[in-house]
């Protein structure tokens, strides 16, 4: 993200909230801008309570989707930095503020693709994400500090218009018949409420399991897709 977009979302969000939002830039790649910005964020806040891990590049670089003949390894190892390696940078460096306060919050974003073959980086990395969460739940749980995992389905986003309006060009109807297409009863890329989940959805559901409300979930995985495919997970 731009500082400028950062900026314009944080002024968003106080009009909002009536909160202070500091806006801080960093690559996730870099573990000198990580620690720097998770230094910088706990002495201005008075602390640091939660981190939620989203940074990657959404459903993976083209070269590195597969299939496997065609794949890119640089690709690759871009994603896993960005997504994995970056999720446990940042963990890494503001564990050590939540465990100085006895409770804390990490939650991370992975992505259905965890559950769908095909995709070789988007389904790989949020596998490893899922496993991540799991280990660093059982290894601070005694510290006061909650692990969690999310598989977001396919959400609205600021990208969503542009990505309707580019399959819509190509099928030759409207961006709204395209996303009905998708959402309807009987569509394979469907789900059980028969729309796309909003981008806000994610987001209440974040806010529950970083509340005092969410103290005996930790190590675990919630989908919030809207109720995709058939499988059963148990």
């Amino acid at each position: 993200r731009t500082v400028s977009d950062l900026e314009s979302a944080a002024r968003e969000i106080e009009a909002e909230t009536g909160r202070r939002v500091l806006p801080m830039p960093m690559d996730v790649t870099q573990r000198d801008q990580v620690d720097r910005v998770m230094a910088e964020a706990a002495q201005q806040l008075g602390g640091l309570h939660i981190l939620v891990n989203s940074g990657s590049y959404p459903g993976g670089s083209p070269g590195a989707t597969g299939p496997i003949d065609t794949l890119e390894d640089e690709a690759l190892l871009t994603d896993f930095d960005v997504k994995y390696v970056g999720a446990l940078r940042c963990a890494r460096a503001a564990i050590p503020f939540l465990k100085a306060q006895g409770w804390g919050r990490i939650i991370n974003i992975s992505g259905g693709n965890a559950r769908n073959a095909g995709n070789l980086s988007g389904g790989a990395r949020n596998v490893s994400l899922v496993h991540m969460t799991k280990t660093l739940s059982n290894q601070l749980g005694c510290f006061g500090i909650t692990v969690n995992c999310i598989h977001p389905g396919t959400t609205r986003t600021e990208r969503t218009p542009d990505l309707l309006a580019a399959r819509a060009a190509q099928l030759g109807i409207s961006p709204e018949a395209v996303e009905q297409q998708d959402f309807a009863p009987d569509s394979a890329q469907g789900n059980a409420i028969c729309r796309m989940v909003d981008a806000s959805e994610i987001g209440y559901l974040t806010a529950y399991l970083c509340s005092d409300k969410a103290w005996a979930v930790t190590g675990e995985v919630i989908a919030a897709g809207g109720g995709t495919g058939n499988a059963v997970y148990y």
